[in-house]
């Protein structure tokens, strides 16, 4: 207390200017350096349905100790939170943890003191919440009776503790009728005032709803549920590629009918039956004249003789679920033949090396046809250019039909192709001209697989 004193008096003995060392432990002693303060979980921390325990940590430099107070809303005194240390390089890291419940939240304040040469602290506040309570009302899926294959709108609002949740992703759900399970249909976000809406395709009768998962704020929730009832209609259906062939066509001559039938999608309609209607020119009454049944590609093929001008069409009744339709009418003008001149002196002719391949073939693919056509021309065959005619008989049948013609060339040679629908007999017919007889090609049987 002495030496103290004497140093005072020393200080105002030197007046203005003057200065004094300090001491060698003055100049060494250190203030101690604090973080912040790190939360885990960040907050806001969310209590659900069970208690939350948080982790306080920070970490101090040249302190003796340290400490934290958590002070808990309404409160003006912090309590302490026990701390565990451990060195980390020149500083040292400082944990302690509390659990938080439902009870607790609210803001709370924290503070955290580095002790040494002096004391070094941070604060802040931290919010502890409760989970939101989420309900999605006013669930309504509309209308409540529609086709298979309509739109419906679906619709509700989501709540957070009685206020509009916007801005969150609830998901469309649909049960069938006669299965437990829900599938997700498509995702929906809500508006600002949590309202939301949808369009949905509805196929079949069942339950519709809507769920939200939850998020790190709010619990999740599912809507009440609204039924649809979905009604089948028939689908429609259409014959495309309808076709009379040929045209013109020679009385008595054989006339061909192809198309193919489809059902709504537009998909091939097999093993229906296709009805062929003419309506003759200067009537308005269609009659049934020949049918078929479709394939498994929906394709139909029929044939008959021609006996006079008109229009043809073909007509499907339709079945259980399909609508029944019409084709577009074709129209064929049936002609009188040009019988030939009389010749008495004509040449022979001959069709020789006809051959009907492949054979076996595919139903609808093309069957191909060659042969020669020559002319005896004193005493020597030549090949001779002329119309010749190709015709068929179905297996089981006694009747040839005619199928269409075609040209030999200079040489002779005949050549043509068309698709083969039904197994049976071949052959080439030259009906002969003004200056030769005709002849038939022998007979080649081709069976036709499906």
């Amino acid at each position: 207390m002495l030496q103290r004193m004497r140093a005072v008096a020393v200080v105002l003995a030197m007046g203005a200017g003057a200065f004094v060392l300090a001491s060698p432990a003055s100049a060494a002693a250190i203030a101690p350096s604090i973080s912040p303060v790190a939360i885990s979980p960040a907050p806001p921390i969310v209590i659900f349905d069970k208690p939350v325990t948080a982790t306080f940590s920070f970490t101090t430099k040249d302190a003796g100790k340290a400490e934290l107070q958590l002070k808990p809303p309404g409160v003006s005194v912090g309590s302490p939170v026990e701390l565990t240390p451990k060195p980390h390089g020149q500083w040292t890291r400082w944990t302690g943890t509390k659990t938080f419940e439902a009870a607790n939240a609210g803001q709370w304040s924290f503070l955290a003191i580095a002790h040494g040469d002096g004391d070094k602290s941070v604060n802040g506040t931290f919010e502890v919440r409760k989970a939101l309570d989420t309900k999605i009302v006013d669930f309504d899926a509309n209308p409540d009776l529609v086709d298979s294959g309509d739109q419906i709108r679906v619709s509700a609002q989501l709540l957070a503790d009685g206020k509009g949740y916007g801005g969150k992703q609830v998901t469309i759900t649909f049960r069938a009728k006669g299965t437990d399970a829900y599938r997700h249909v498509t995702k929906v976000t809500t508006a600002g005032n949590g309202w939301f809406a949808a369009r949905v395709r509805a196929e079949t009768t069942g339950w519709w709803r809507a769920e939200f998962g939850g998020d790190k704020f709010a619990r999740a929730s599912v809507s009440d549920t609204d039924r649809v009832d979905v009604k089948f209609r028939d689908r429609d259906s259409r014959i495309v590629g309808f076709d009379a062939r040929p045209e013109p066509v020679d009385k008595g001559d054989r006339l061909n009918f192809t198309g193919t039938l489809e059902s709504e999608g537009w998909r091939a309609l097999a093993g229906q039956r296709v009805n062929i209607t003419f309506k003759a020119h200067g009537s308005d009454r269609w009659q049934l004249v020949t049918s078929d049944v479709t394939g498994r590609d929906g394709r139909f093929w029929a044939a008959t003789t021609a006996e006079t001008s008109g229009w043809w069409r073909a007509e499907y009744a339709g079945t259980k679920g399909v609508n029944g339709t019409a084709s577009g009418p074709d129209w064929v003008r049936v002609v009188q033949p040009t019988p030939p001149p009389v010749q008495v002196d004509k040449a022979d002719t001959r069709l020789v090396k006809f051959n009907a391949y492949p054979e076996p073939v595919k139903r609808g693919k093309y069957v191909k046809f060659s042969g020669k056509l020559q002319v005896d021309d004193e005493g020597s065959w030549e090949g001779y250019s002329g119309k010749v005619r190709l015709y068929f008989k179905p297996a089981g049948s006694h009747k040839w039909q005619y199928v269409k013609s075609t040209w030999s060339n200079d040489s002779g040679k005949v050549y043509t192709k068309v698709k083969g629908w039904k197994s049976g007999w071949w052959k080439l017919v030259f009906r002969g001209d003004d200056d030769t007889w005709g002849d038939t090609s022998r007979r080649d049987y081709v069976r036709v697989k499906r």
